[in-house]
């Protein structure tokens, strides 16, 4: 509604609205901390006028208006500012007095979002639930080399390897000819996926670099946590805690220049090196900070003026082909690193995954293959992309792992599974699934967001302002004021309870399959479905 009160065609009431604000006038103190901690705005101070009909004793005197005014809130509806139900008002609420409510009219909201001629950016996760990964079963149960259903009494080794594994003549021929074989690391099967420095905020990436830190240095569990793209904090790149860490380039290669000036400073090599073609989420596009975002800090270790948007390509600008660019590409980070450090590509889950693995299957100096499947969270997507667009992650793994198998290098290319791990909590179910698909190791992103940080988005559109950096719990944004809320040794607290969790979960459903020395990767007569059409898809067996 306009100020002088005329109704305009994007007026919208509250019962239109997502999300509703539930005020409680009797219980309210006035004390402002709902408004003042709201991150989009969407409730107000007001001045309430009340009209009351005041009657007298008798039927001589007709009934009189009073009105009375009160102090309270007020819920705008507007669409700029229309409620995330992130529920932070009520988190503060000294009375309980205030609450967000899920409408339950369809959301008009998303007829009025586009005005300005511009397509929804929404961060967080998209709104497709369920999937395969929940679906499948563990159905071999080994009955004669005790199944120690106490996985605890077993000693196991969930380790992988990440690099390119070649066989042992080849591995000579490289040594004779060459003085060189690919590096391989030891490594965790589950790693943090790539979430950039901006992306997140200092507090959330300093804690989840301190959670690995501790995982590695006290609990002797190699995890590892890639940067994504935008460089990281100088301090780390002259570190000895980098060797825990896989820098990513991107298409936009931001805070490359910061890279490449410390390593003649670096006291430890990076544990690899991922070149980011693509991202499950947004198939075919480039990343995209937003300006909200690029503060001092940001601008500076990016290599870029503060205040403006910084979308990346959605190629890289410089090559020809996708396999000019890997071989490139790989070629020239392996000599960046004096041939010590593995580099692999990531690509987005696509129907031409293939054709890129069969590029990799001819380069040895290709480390492995990272792919991010559909249902990946992002804080730089448009709608229609999250929503419509990208590659199941179950089926384009074992797509690969087939190919692999055919050519007989099933045990030379680590496939890396990334998009959807644990979307319905159920982490270590979903890694054990892909892992007994074909895949070495697994990625998460928006799972570790909401375990050790609190995220409140949810898959039903709940707060997923991640790209506008007004987190309320300060996880995605740069704004003091916001990040300042989130203790960056707690979230290292909750990573690691996390990969400690995780551990237990993944040894309890590995000890009934009596393998103890090795990660099942592949071992598909391992698992089974209750869907006959994905079991033939996926090549497993049909359970009922």
């Amino acid at each position: 509604m306009s100020t002088n009160g005329s109704i305009t065609p994007s007026t919208l009431s509250p019962k239109d609205l997502p999300w509703q604000i539930f005020w409680q006038r009797d219980k309210c103190s006035l004390c402002g901390n709902c408004t003042a901690v709201c991150p989009v705005n969407a409730i107000e101070p007001a001045v309430h006028r009340q009209r009351l009909v005041q009657t007298t004793m008798g039927l001589e005197t007709e009934p009189s208006n009073v009105y009375q005014v009160y102090y309270g809130v007020r819920q705008k509806t507007d669409p700029a500012y229309a409620c995330i139900g992130c529920g932070m008002c009520s988190m503060v609420c000294p009375n309980d007095c205030i609450m967000p409510y899920r409408s339950d009219e369809a959301d008009k909201l998303k007829y009025h979002l586009d005005r300005g001629g511009q397509p929804r950016r929404r961060g967080g996760r998209r709104n497709v639930v369920g999937g395969v990964l929940d679906q499948i079963k563990f159905t071999r149960i080994s009955m004669l080399t005790d199944p120690a259903l106490d996985a605890g009494r077993h000693e196991f080794e969930l380790r992988t390897l990440l690099g390119r594994i070649l066989p042992a003549e080849e591995n000579l021929r490289l040594q004779r000819e060459q003085g060189w074989i690919p590096p391989v690391r030891e490594i965790y099967p589950l790693m943090i996926g790539s979430m950039s420095f901006g992306a997140l905020s200092p507090n959330m990436w300093e804690g989840l670099q301190m959670g690995v830190a501790y995982l590695n240095e006290e609990l002797g569990m190699p995890v590892r946590m890639c940067t994504g793209e935008g460089g990281c904090p100088p301090r780390l790149l002259r570190s000895r805690f980098l060797k825990y860490t896989i820098l990513q380039i991107a298409s936009g290669y931001f805070g490359w220049d910061e890279i490449i000036h410390s390593l003649p400073e670096m006291k430890e090599d990076p544990c690899a090196i991922e070149i980011k073609y693509g991202q499950g989420a947004k198939p075919g596009d480039g990343g995209l900070l937003m300006w909200y975002k690029v503060n001092n800090l940001i601008a500076a270790i990016r290599g870029v003026p503060p205040g403006i948007s910084l979308p990346s390509p959605p190629t890289h600008q410089t090559k020809y082909s996708i396999e000019e660019s890997v071989a490139k590409m790989i070629q020239s980070m392996y000599m960046a690193w004096g041939f010590r450090v593995p580099v692999y590509p990531k690509i987005s889950g696509t129907s031409t995954a293939l054709a890129v693995l069969n590029n990799l299957t001819r380069n040895p100096y290709a480390a492995g293959l990272c792919i991010d499947g559909e249902d990946g969270g992002t804080g730089a997507a448009y709608n229609v992309s999250m929503n419509h667009m990208g590659y199941p992650i179950a089926s384009n793994i074992r797509d690969c792992y087939l190919n692999l198998v055919k050519v007989g290098m099933q045990n030379e290319i680590p496939l890396i599974a990334a998009g959807g791990v644990g979307k319905q909590g159920n982490l270590a179910a979903n890694a054990a699934a892909l892992i007994m698909l074909g895949a070495s190791v697994v990625q998460i992103g928006k799972y570790i967001m909401q375990a050790a940080a609190g995220c409140l988005g949810s898959e039903t559109d709940r707060c997923n302002v991640c790209n506008i950096g007004l987190c309320p719990k300060g996880i995605t944004s740069q704004d003091p004021r916001l990040y300042s809320r989130l203790d960056p040794e707690l979230v290292a607290e909750r990573v690691v309870d996390v990969f400690l969790s995780f551990d237990t979960e993944l040894r309890k459903i590995l000890a009934p399959l009596g393998r103890s020395t090795s990660l099942p990767i592949g071992m598909s007569d391992a698992i089974g479905i209750n869907d006959k059409a994905a079991a033939e898809r996926l090549d497993i067996s049909f359970v009922v």
